[in-house]
């Protein structure tokens, strides 16, 4: 029954990986490459040599910088995390190039590049942090930000922050394909913007995905919601009697965590048990230890 449990986690986090690339390339290609937006990452730098050397697309610059940035990973992430983001990248880049085969794009899709900003930010964003709760990374500068984040005490926006925002700044420059240079403020400011929206818009996706319910329950029937959490969630749970101030009688203290979608079903249970339970439900991103996550994720 764990090996089944196990291998539908495994499918249904590939399926979810696969998701993220998804919507990143398609932000990347229907949105950013188009305006010139490089709100950092790979993509960003490939957005930028692509203006320098049109000879070739930007997906083609986007795998040839993967490819050697991931030697990086190597050293710095181990060996799985390395394998995820090289499938993750390499996946990315052919994603766009077929794009590029089967739907190309002569110019932005609208007129509007602040409408197709918030969609690339919003695309990207969210891609991005479904990949990071991986495990992986896109590639590229993503990398750098996954070695911040585990060697450091940053969180995920903030290294993405301090990798990217170089290149962002580059695009205050436009180089019209390499034939002479010009000051472009209207796409480095859309850029510099685009950087930050998603810096927010990540760690926001990331705590949502992450998100628990930690339940305070004070009961006469401690026994039967004891065994519900232990037997049926397959939970852990830690117990302590107290006494009310105002009446002085003793109760029992229940306090348990439990993933969003579980929240719901407890606290009908506990209803069910004990009709007069008292409870505190609170939210919360941040729980480390056996059964959610380690210090490093």
């Amino acid at each position: 029954m764990t090996e089944t449990k196990s291998k539908a986690a495994k499918i249904r986090e590939f399926l979810f990986l696969n998701l993220g690339i998804l919507l990143m390339a398609v932000g990347i290609y229907f949105f950013k490459a188009p305006n010139g937006f490089a709100t950092g990452g790979v993509s960003g730098i490939a957005v930028i040599l692509a203006n320098v050397f049109p000879t070739f697309g930007q997906a083609f610059y986007m795998l040839i910088i993967n490819i050697v940035l991931l030697g990086v990973g190597v050293i710095f992430l181990g060996k799985e995390c390395t394998v995820l983001t090289f499938y993750c990248s390499i996946t990315l880049s052919l994603e766009n190039m077929l794009f590029e085969i089967l739907l190309p794009l002569s110019a932005p899709l609208t007129a509007q590049p602040l409408l197709e900003l918030v969609y690339a930010v919003l695309l990207t964003g969210i891609g991005s942090a479904i990949i990071f709760k991986c495990h992986a990374s896109s590639g590229g500068t993503d990398i750098i930000a996954l070695i911040l984040k585990k060697h450091t005490d940053m969180n995920v926006g903030t290294a993405l922050l301090c990798a990217d925002l170089l290149i962002a700044a580059t695009t205050f420059i436009n180089f019209n394909g390499g034939e002479y240079i010009s000051f472009a403020p209207t796409t480095g400011l859309f850029s510099l913007i685009g950087l930050f929206a998603k810096v927010f818009v990540v760690d926001d996706i990331i705590d949502s995905i992450n998100l628990c319910k930690a339940f305070t329950i004070i009961t006469t029937k401690p026994e039967e919601i004891d065994k519900y959490i232990t037997e049926k969630m397959h939970r852990g749970a830690t117990v302590y009697d107290a006494r009310g101030a105002f009446t002085g009688d003793g109760r029992t203290v229940i306090m348990t965590v439990c993933r969003r979608s579980e929240a719901i079903k407890l606290r009908k249970t506990i209803k069910d048990i004990d009709p007069h339970a008292f409870m505190i439900i609170t939210k919360t991103s941040e729980i480390l230890g056996k059964g959610f996550r380690d210090n490093l994720n």
